[in-house]
């Protein structure tokens, strides 16, 4: 174990879990610096360009880091995927991860953690196989673009600093993110399962995922892919008949594979009915402890 970090950089925390991170570090009164591409409007905020060739003007501000970490990423699921949507999401995230590394190594002492962003997608369609941080990476757009996020990262620690790829599964919180789109449907006892039902979601409860992440950030020990995934992933049929018990309404209205392919194209395949089972294993091995750690808890503790 390390002792806590006095001083975090936040890139792309504008999200769900990067406010949610930034909101709990400054809690436990921990400084914090966030890269902005807008006009900085509050201390501690700095401009950046992450297509540009000296993405930050000035460094000196960056001194000192005990840790840097990179949430940038284009939402997946924002509108249908065509060539120009997927060089946008590779580039939002290959592209940033790449940018923020060179200002790392730039400065005179850099950070000795880069926690960056990543997925459970980066397994791809597995079917029933229990996937740790030890499974290879599959086939297809989301498992070579995490593959290509996660090798730009690692060259950070060309630096000395210590790399943690935070592969994330499914962010269940009531703010945002993908149960805040289906809360209405399931309200309205309109919910069911997407295609089959068989296959797997591999989820975290928002509270749980900020705890581990400073759990992560203290245990030095810790470095490459971590799986922040509850340890009891679901089949998208069983989260489906537990969100309905937990609201109190039917969920039997299923979403064709078809319909949902005529909807989202390729997306659907890669996203909706693709078969993720991820667990945890190297958070439970570092000592972490969920709060929850079953999905029937965690929705009634969200909603």
């Amino acid at each position: 174990m390390t002792s806590s970090p006095r001083k975090i950089l936040f890139s792309g925390a504008s999200g769900l879990i990067g406010t949610s991170l930034v909101r709990a570090a400054q809690a436990e009164r921990i400084h914090t610096v966030q890269l902005i591409r807008r006009k900085p409007a509050h201390p501690g905020e700095i401009a950046w360009d992450p297509r540009s060739e000296q993405p930050i003007s000035d460094l000196a501000a960056l001194e000192g880091l005990d840790a840097a970490i990179h949430l940038s990423g284009a939402n997946l699921a924002a509108r249908r995927w065509n060539a120009a949507r997927k060089r946008e999401i590779v580039e939002s995230r290959v592209g940033s991860t790449r940018a923020l590394v060179k200002v790392l190594k730039a400065l005179k002492q850099p950070p000795a953690t880069l926690l960056c962003a990543s997925a459970t997608g980066i397994y791809g369609d597995r079917g029933d196989e229990v996937l740790t941080e030890e499974s290879s990476p599959g086939q297809g757009f989301l498992p070579e673009t995490c593959r290509a996020w996660e090798a730009e990262a690692a060259a950070a620690g060309e630096a000395g600093i210590r790399i943690v790829h935070l592969r994330f599964g499914v962010v269940l919180a009531a703010e945002d993110g993908a149960l805040k789109q289906m809360l209405p449907v399931f309200r309205l006892g309109l919910g069911g399962n997407l295609g089959s039902g068989r296959q797997w979601m591999s989820w975290i409860a928002l509270r749980d995922l900020v705890r581990a992440v400073f759990h992560i950030l203290e245990s030095s020990s810790v470095r490459g892919p971590v799986n922040f995934v509850a340890p009891n992933p679901v089949t998208n049929a069983e989260f489906t008949r537990v969100f309905g018990h937990v609201l109190h309404r039917p969920a039997i209205l299923p979403a064709p594979q078809f319909a949902l392919r005529m909807a989202f194209g390729e997306m659907a395949d890669a996203a909706l009915l693709a078969s993720t089972r991820g667990v945890p294993d190297r958070l439970l091995k570092a000592g972490f402890s969920f709060e929850f750690p079953d999905l029937e808890s965690a929705l009634k503790a969200i909603v």
